[in-house]
């Protein structure tokens, strides 16, 4: 699993936060981990010096083999609340993907057993 972070210019980035994410990403994600090729995250505080409730933003983006990238956002008042309010969205997304792939909707078809001639006969009389 590569993990990538990347902060805006109101967020410092450093070597504990990229430890920080990297664990946390792990910790929630290692059963995918044959799975998930990619993680991005990037921080953004988007009120900067002037603060602000649930200013910061999260963004994750996960990439499963073969498939379409999942992207979620989530805004909290800190980093920890942010970055563990979009692991939640993106487990829950996720796990929506993993079990559409394997348990696709319709699946195959099926027909109803046909009535034997003895149970019609019993119907109509």
């Amino acid at each position: 699993m590569n993990i990538e972070i990347r902060t805006d210019k109101n967020i410092q980035n450093s070597d504990r936060l990229i430890t920080y994410v990297r664990a946390e990403l792990n910790a929630e994600f290692q059963r995918h981990s044959e799975r998930i090729t990619h993680f991005s995250v990037h921080f953004s505080d988007e009120n900067g010096a002037k603060g602000g409730a649930d200013d910061i933003n999260c963004m994750i983006e996960a990439r499963p083999a073969g498939l379409k990238p999942v992207v979620v956002n989530h805004r909290g008042h800190n980093i920890d609340t942010a970055i563990h309010g979009a692991i939640d969205r993106l487990k829950r997304s996720l796990e929506h993907v993993f079990e559409k792939i394997e348990n696709p909707r319709g699946g195959p078809l099926e027909f109803a057993e046909t009535a034997e001639v003895s149970d019609v006969d019993e119907v109509n009389h």
